[in-house]
């Protein structure tokens, strides 16, 4: 199985980027053979672009990392250029950060959910308050559709590998029906084995009319240090989504959130 070798970071310079950043740092470790790519647009940010800003932050991180960090500087929509440099750098992974609805800046909080709705690889998004911990318990949360193509769990897989993580499968019991027992999710069972396989600690099953409460209550009190969704918005067969589960949980959330697609 082949291993994540790039990741992309949006950064302007804020805190919210800087905390993404960090939190790259401390995924990739001091020996991995990752490659981290800095993006700056710089339409996206009225920071003066001066060499010396960029230097301090090759500085920072070179004792820590196995490669130098790579910046990608362009100008341009921010959304549609990121995308651009995924295709362009074999990005496997985006790490963005994001300031969450309590700061009240509509910018960074449209910037951080459009780009995990618009792309159409992982994105693991890092709340700005948030101290990086070894990633030992991971949530998996699952409704009762299908899974559109069960090939998006590799990079779970090849996450819980990297960090020897167990994954915690959590269904949010949400409406007054039968869960559990339906073709679609009996499918979906047999594709969270096949591609977790030993890393699969449990299925849970969580009453609670507010998905969100549910999901952010079970993370805090289990040890979860990243949740991961499927966002729907990019299915192959069915209708597509609005997201609003993903949209809210990268503005909510005080843990991680990696959306496969």
């Amino acid at each position: 199985m082949d291993k994540l070798s790039t990741i992309l970071v949006p950064f302007d310079f804020s805190d919210a980027a800087k905390k993404a950043l960090e939190y790259a740092v401390a995924f990739v470790g001091r020996y991995d053979d990752i490659k981290i790519v800095l993006a700056y647009i710089s339409g996206h940010s009225n920071f003066k672009l001066l060499p010396e800003n960029f230097k301090k932050i090759e500085e920072k991180y070179r004792a820590v990392l196995k490669n130098e960090l790579k910046w990608e500087i362009q100008d341009g929509s921010l959304t549609q250029t990121l995308l651009e440099i995924r295709k362009t750098e074999k990005v496997d992974l985006i790490i963005m950060g994001t300031l969450g609805a309590d700061k009240q800046r509509g910018r960074e909080q449209t910037h951080t959910s459009r780009l995990v709705l618009a792309s159409e690889c992982p994105v693991l998004v890092v709340p700005h308050n948030y101290k990086y911990s070894n990633l030992n318990n991971i949530a998996l949360v699952l409704g009762r559709k299908e899974i559109d193509d069960s090939k998006v769990l590799s990079t779970l897989l090849k996450v819980a590998l990297k960090f020897n993580a167990k994954v915690h499968v959590l269904t949010i019991e949400n409406q007054p029906t039968i869960y559990g027992y339906s073709a679609a999710e009996e499918k979906n069972e047999n594709s969270v084995e096949y591609y977790l396989g030993n890393f699969y600690k449990e299925r849970i099953f969580i009453k609670n009319k507010d998905v969100l409460e549910g999901i952010l209550t079970y993370a805090i009190k289990n040890d979860i240090d990243l949740v991961t969704i499927v966002p729907r918005n990019h299915m192959k067969h069915g209708k597509p989504s609005e997201g609003q589960l993903t949209h809210l949980l990268a503005l909510h959330s005080k843990l991680p959130i990696l959306a496969l697609d």
